[in-house]
């Protein structure tokens, strides 16, 4: 077991930030991470659970105990008893620890009212055997001021050259030449991060204003604001406020996505001109209307338009003076509810800190795990090793527009976007995306003619001759798929607004089967707090044979064992062993037998019960004898309803994240969305895309 303590060098260094990022880049590294907050402190107007408690739970799954009221800590410290206290505190930290390889452990924040947490967090460190981490964050200060303050602090813990004082993680760091130019600076300066030292920076996190960015909602609740028009409050975020007291034309340049427009409601101009900004599409984060004036019913029938659009309209009574200094004033903390965003600010800081030295410093896990963020950062890395082209054929449609600028820019994948290139800068106009200057846009007019030809050729069995192959191409998906079957890409990810069978049918036609394989399946990955599952097929077979089913299971082990899943498959079914009978467990009990004549090397047994298959306590009763029972790693569901159903219901009543649908069994990657997904989603199926393109022969 080992803990790591962070302290804070001051007050806002971003403690939270700095535990959410910590916990996923050691989770990351396939440990399993436990988190503790020892003494709760509630930020004024906080009502509910401590904060970093909270999000940490709703964030990595993870069930922290409570933390000591700071009231009961205070009456503890003011009678002498800081004994008694720490032997509560270690009390609770052995939940916290129990099953893990590390746990965190989030110190005090010095206050004006808490003036005594660095003595607490000292012996909170010394009485849990921890290493220390300190945080920090530099304002208006010198490096050598910066230095200077980082040292007294590491002082305070047994000084730099203490074994367990291992670093400094800097936050929310501002410099116009980058942090890696910063951090070499400030080595120069520090004596502590010299090389004869073993005290080191173990992250950099750059400031980035969207991490900060509060949603209209959050804005709406701290202002106490009346809310005339709630819109798309609760997903649309506050990039920048900007007070209009300018004439319309000088305004408009100002519209842009993300920003608040906040103006009095008698500025009938401003409401209009933000009204048609809105109706052209721009996501702004909404309109706070001020001093106390109600805007004209007439105009606001006018703008009817924008407010069917999602534009948000708050109104306050304050003046415009007094309304700009309570929104500099609004806390800037994450709120437990905003889950994107803690999400968000968890990535990010994962991204920046040395996790391999980390785990390092660990040793060796009780086991290693594909926990869900090791898996999405594996994804992530593996695709960006592959380098590999993906045609993504809906080229205009924002969600794809937005992940495909992300994947261009990350290095997931080179995107090539079917669309008229004027569309797809429109789009990102409107929606505030920066398009990377070596992102891939291809007209469909411009290249269509050129494949008429080589489908005729590959469709000749079929009769298809040349009018009916360049009508079938005007289907930016057929186009795509043409493009993959000639090799000039090599992956296809479709289905933002396109249906499975558009997706799947021109793969089937062009694309055919792999060798060996006579279907198309389907695989999810669910995403759980504590494992990876594969669940399969759940998207494209409404009733597969007995043989088809133990393809189906085959093609799973497989697609796990790709993705670094140890495959363990379970043939679900209604009944466990020879406890039931009927032709549907006939039919599972059959694809098993088949699955195992062709794979002995699989550890494949049915059928099972999903509780049996799942849960080890369940499994070692009802299947004793079983390699897979209570341990399964991939799920072979008996047909489309159970599999769709099964996988729908665990994503959404465990609040989990699901990444695909995954096909599996063409000649060349094809993969289908979700018309309801996210843009993540679409980044990590066209990552997917990529890994299966590297793995085809």
């Amino acid at each position: 077991m080992h803990t790591f303590f962070i302290a804070p060098t001051g007050f806002g260094v971003g403690l939270t930030s700095i535990s959410l990022g910590l916990v996923r880049a050691l989770e990351r590294a396939g440990l399993k991470v436990g988190f503790f907050k020892p003494i709760a402190q509630p930020h004024p107007g906080d009502e509910g659970p401590e904060r970093s408690t909270e999000l940490i739970a709703r964030t990595h799954g993870l069930t922290p105990p409570k933390p000591l009221p700071l009231s009961q800590v205070e009456h503890m410290l003011g009678d002498g008893h800081l004994d008694e206290l720490l032997e509560e505190i270690i009390s609770l930290y052995q939940q916290a620890a129990e099953g893990n390889d590390v746990v965190v452990v989030e110190g005090m924040v010095p206050t004006r009212h808490a003036s005594y947490a660095a003595r607490v967090n000292f012996h909170l460190a010394k009485s849990l055997d921890a290493d220390v981490i300190l945080v920090s964050a530099p304002e208006s200060e010198t490096l050598n001021e910066l230095s200077d303050r980082i040292e007294i602090q590491a002082q305070l813990f047994g000084g730099p050259k203490d074994p367990k004082v291992l670093g400094v993680i800097l936050n929310k760091v501002r410099s116009d030449d980058g942090v890696d130019a910063f951090a070499n600076r400030l080595k120069e300066v520090s004596p502590l991060l010299r090389k004869a030292n073993d005290f080191r920076l173990i992250g950099c996190i750059p400031w980035r204003d969207e991490l900060n960015a509060p949603r209209t909602r959050d804005v709406a609740d701290l202002l106490g604001a009346r809310v005339l028009n709630a819109g798309d409050y609760e997903q649309r975020r506050v990039l920048k406020i900007v007070l209009c007291a300018r004439a319309v034309p000088n305004t408009v340049q100002l519209l842009k996505p993300g920003v608040l427009v906040v103006t009095p409601g008698d500025r009938d101009d401003i409401i209009l001109a933000t009204s048609l900004a809105a109706m052209n599409g721009v996501p702004l984060a909404g309109l706070l209307l001020c001093s106390d004036f109600p805007p004209d019913p007439r105009i606001m029938e006018l703008c009817r338009g924008a407010l069917q659009s999602g534009l948000p309209v708050l109104t306050v009574s304050t003046g415009s003076y007094d309304t700009a200094t309570n929104l500099n004033r609004l806390n800037k903390e994450i709120p437990v509810d905003d889950r994107e965003r803690a999400e968000n600010v968890t990535e990010y800081v994962a991204s920046h800190i040395e996790h391999e030295w980390l785990r390092q410093r660990c040793g060796t896990p009780r086991e290693l795990r594909l926990s869900p963020p090791a898996f999405r950062y594996q994804l992530v890395k593996r695709a960006q090793a592959a380098n590999k082209r993906i045609v993504l054929p809906e080229g205009s449609e924002p969600r794809t527009v937005q992940a495909a600028a992300i994947c261009q820019a990350r290095g997931i994948a080179r995107c090539v976007l079917l669309a008229k290139p004027e569309a797809v800068h429109g789009v990102a106009q409107a929606q505030g995306i920066v398009l990377p200057p070596d992102l891939e846009i291809l007209d469909p007019d411009l290249i269509r003619e050129r494949y008429v030809e080589p489908m005729v050729e590959l469709r000749k069995g079929k009769g298809l001759n040349a009018p009916m192959a360049a009508a079938q191409l005007e289907d930016s998906v057929v186009l795509g798929t043409m493009m993959l079957a000639l090799d000039e890409v090599d992956g296809l990810v479709s289905g933002a607004i396109h249906t499975t069978a558009n997706t799947i049918r021109p793969a089937l036609q062009l694309i055919k089967t792999a060798p060996g394989y006579k279907l198309v399946s389907s695989v999810f990955f669910m995403l759980l707090p504590d494992q990876v599952l594969v669940y399969g097929d759940c998207a494209v077979n409404p009733d597969p044979s007995a043989a088809e089913l133990a393809e189906i299971a085959i093609q799973s082990a497989d697609s796990a064992t790709a993705f670094g899943i140890p495959p363990r498959v379970a043939m679900i079914s209604y009944s466990t062993g020879d406890s039931g009978s009927g032709e549907e467990v006939e039919k599972v009990r059959e694809a098993t037998r088949l699955a195992r004549s062709s794979r002995p090397d699989l550890l494949i047994d049915g059928p099972l019960q999903y509780d049996a298959a799942a849960i080890e306590s369940v499994g070692r009763q009802k299947a004793p004898n079983s390699p897979v029972a209570g341990r399964a790693t991939v799920f072979v569901f008996p047909d489309l309803n159970t599999g769709n159903t099964t996988y729908k219901a665990v994503q959404r009543s465990a609040d989990c994240i699901s990444v695909g649908p995954m096909l599996q069994g063409l000649r060349k990657p094809v993969n289908d969305l979700s018309r309801g997904a996210l843009v993540d989603d679409i980044v990590y199926t066209i990552a997917l895309t990529a890994i299966q393109a590297a793995a085809k022969p």
